[in-house]
C-alpha cells in the first residue's frame, strides 16, 4: 500500500505537470519485493485529448525547426542520459526488476540511439533524378506527419520509447506518450530528461493510464495520424483495426518464438553460452528470447546436459544486487502465466529438465520470481514450441539435419530473430537465406540487435515496419515528389517527351 511517504507523480501535458481529470491513481511496485515505487495519475480520454490538442498545437511550429536544430536536442538527451546511465539503470533494477548490467544495458540502447538518430537531423536524405524532359529538376524530401501515439511496453523502458521518440522528433513529429503501467517512472523520467534537453513544451507529452483508456483513445483519436505500438499480437490486430476508420499510419512490433539451431559442427559451449543467455536474459521477458532451442541429434545429449548444468547454476534474486543472474518477472499474473505453461508442457508429454518453479525462500521474499525452466523431447506442433510464454522457459527440439531444424525454425506464426551455430559456412549462408526472420545472428544467441540496422519481424510478428536504423525514418515521414521546371514554358510529362 501506498504511505504518506510514497512520492506522487503527474502527466506532463503541454510542458506542465498536471493530475488526470478524474483524481484517480494507481501504484507502480517492485517486482522483486513487492514495495511502491510510487503513485500516478490513472487517465481518461479527456487527459489523452488534452495532450493531443498540445502536442497539435506544439506540431505547428515544431516541423519548422530545422532539423540539424532538432538533432542537436536529441545529442543533449543522449549526453544527459549517459550522464545519469547509472541512475536510470538502478531505478530500472527496482521498477522493472532487470538486474543491473542488462538495465545499464536497455539504457545504452537509448543513448546510442539518441545520437544515431541526432545524426539524422543532417541528413535525412531524399533522392534526386534526372528528368525526362529538359531545363526541369527532380527531387523527393521527407515531411513530418503530425501527432504521433507512442505505446511502449514494461520490458524495455528506456531503450524502447527511444527506438519511437528520437526518430519521430527528429523528423518534426510531435509526441503523446503512453508508458507500460508496469514502468510509469521510467517514462516520466524519460520525458523529464527530453524536456531538460531543450524538448519545447507541448512537443512530447506523456499521459498515465492502462491501454483500455489511454491507450485506446490514442488509436482512435482523429488528430493522431500515427500510432507506433510495441505490444502482443493480439493488441496489435485490435490497435489496426480500431485504427482503421482514420486511415492511420500503424507501425505495429508484436510477438516472437525465436529458435536457435544447434548443428553437430557447433561450438557447443558457445552454443550453452548463447542459449542460456537468449533464454534467461530478462527473466525470458524479450521479444527476442530464445524459447526454443533445435538441436541436431548428434549433439543433442551433450548440449542438454551442458545446457542443465548451466541453468541450474544461475542465481536468482533483485536485480541490484550483485551477482544476480535472473531477476523476477514483472508481475503476478506474468508469473501465473509462466507457471500455467509449465503445465502445459507436462500435459503434451515434454520432459520437464530443470526448474518449473514459482521461486521463494532464499532472499527472495514476495517478489515474483521463476526458475529457469528447460523442457526437452519437445515436438514442434506442441503449445510450448508454438506459443510465447514470456518468461525463462525454452523448448529442446531434436532433428536430423540442417534442413529440417531450418522447417522447424519457420514453422510458427512468428517471425523476429532467429539464429544458428554452425562452422559450416555453405549451412550458415543457406540459414541467412531460408530463416523466415526479421533478423538472423550466426553464432550468436537471438538478442544483440544494434540501433543502426532494422529491427523487427516478419509474418505474425508486425505489419512490415521495422525500428531503428533509416528504416525507423520510414514510419515517421511521408515522402514529397517536388518537381520544378525552369524552362518558362509549360511542359507536359510524357506527352511532350520525344518518343
Amino acid at each position: 500500500m501506498a504511505t504518506a511517504a510514497t512520492k506522487s507523480f503527474k502527466n506532463f501535458i503541454g510542458g506542465e505537470w498536471v493530475d488526470a481529470a478524474s483524481g484517480e491513481t494507481f501504484e507502480s511496485r517492485n517486482p522483486a519485493n513487492g514495495e511502491t515505487i510510487g503513485v500516478f495519475p490513472r487517465s481518461s480520454a479527456e487527459d489523452v485529448d488534452r495532450a493531443v490538442e498540445a502536442a497539435k498545437q506544439a506540431y505547428e511550429e515544431w516541423r519548422l525547426v530545422p532539423a540539424p536544430r532538432r538533432g542537436e536536442i536529441l545529442f543533449r538527451f543522449g549526453q544527459l542520459l549517459a550522464e545519469q546511465k547509472d541512475d536510470f539503470a538502478d531505478l530500472m533494477a527496482h521498477e522493472m526488476g532487470k538486474v543491473l548490467p542488462e538495465a545499464a544495458g536497455d539504457v545504452q540502447e537509448a543513448i546510442d540511439m539518441s545520437f544515431y538518430m541526432g545524426g539524422e537531423g543532417r541528413r535525412l536524405f531524399g533522392q534526386t533524378t534526372p528528368s525526362e524532359l529538359r531545363d526541369k529538376f527532380n527531387m523527393s524530401v521527407r515531411m513530418p506527419i503530425g501527432v504521433v501515439g507512442v505505446i511502449t511496453p514494461w520490458n524495455f523502458p528506456i531503450a524502447i520509447p527511444s527506438w519511437k521518440i528520437a526518430p519521430a522528433l527528429v523528423c518534426g513529429n510531435t509526441i503523446v506518450f503512453k508508458p507500460a503501467t508496469d514502468t510509469p517512472l521510467l517514462g516520466e523520467r524519460f520525458v523529464e530528461l527530453l524536456a531538460e534537453a531543450g524538448v519545447p513544451a507541448g512537443v512530447v507529452n506523456v499521459v498515465h493510464g492502462g491501454g483500455g483508456e489511454v491507450g485506446d483513445r490514442l488509436v482512435r483519436h482523429p488528430d493522431v495520424p500515427v500510432i507506433t505500438l510495441t505490444g502482443s499480437r493480439e493488441t496489435g490486430v485490435a490497435v489496426l483495426r480500431n485504427a482503421a476508420d482514420n486511415l492511420k499510419h500503424v507501425h505495429l512490433e508484436l510477438g516472437g518464438k525465436n529458435a536457435i539451431i544447434v548443428l553437430e559442427d557447433a561450438d557447443i559451449d558457445l552454443a550453452v553460452e548463447g542459449i542460456v543467455w537468449s533464454a534467461f536474459g530478462t527473466a525470458g521477458q524479450r521479444c527476442t528470447a530464445a524459447s526454443r532451442v533445435i538441436v541436431q541429434e548428434g549433439a543433442y545429449e551433450e548440449l542438454q546436459k551442458r545446457l542443465v548444468a548451466v541453468a541450474e547454476k544461475l542465481r536468482l534474486g533483485p536485480g541490484w544486487e550483485e551477482g544476480v543472474d535472473v531477476g523476477p518477472v514483472i508481475n503476478q499474473g506474468a508469473l501465473e502465466k509462466i507457471h500455467s505453461y509449465t503445465g502445459i508442457g507436462k500435459d503434451e508429454g515434454a520432459k520437464l529438465l530443470t526448474g518449473g518453479e514459482i521461486a521463494g525462500g532464499d532472499g527472495l521474499g514476495d517478489g515474483y520470481f521463476y526458475r529457469p525452466t528447460i523442457f526437452g523431447d519437445v515436438d514442434p506442433g506442441m503449445r510450448i514450441a508454438q506459443e510465447e510464454i514470456f518468461g525463462p522457459t525454452t523448448a529442446l527440439i531434436r532433428v536430423r539435419d540442417a534442413d529440417e531444424a531450418v522447417r522447424v525454425s519457420n514453422g510458427i506464426e512468428f517471425g523476429l530473430s532467429s539464429s544458428i551455430f554452425t562452422r559450416d559456412v555453405n549451412k550458415a549462408f543457406r540459414a541467412m537465406r531460408d530463416l523466415e526472420a526479421g533478423i538472423t545472428y550466426i553464432n550468436a544467441g537471438t538478442i544483440g540487435a544494434e540501433v543502426h540496422l532494422p529491427f523487427g519481424g516478419v509474418k505474425g510478428t508486425g505489419n512490415g515496419h521495422r525500428e531503428a536504423g533509416q528504416a525507423a525514418l520510414d514510419v515517421f515521414t511521408e515522402w514529397k515528389s517536388i518537381y520544378v521546371d525552369y524552362s518558362g514554358k509549360l511542359q507536359k510529362a510524357q506527352i511532350d517527351t520525344p518518343s
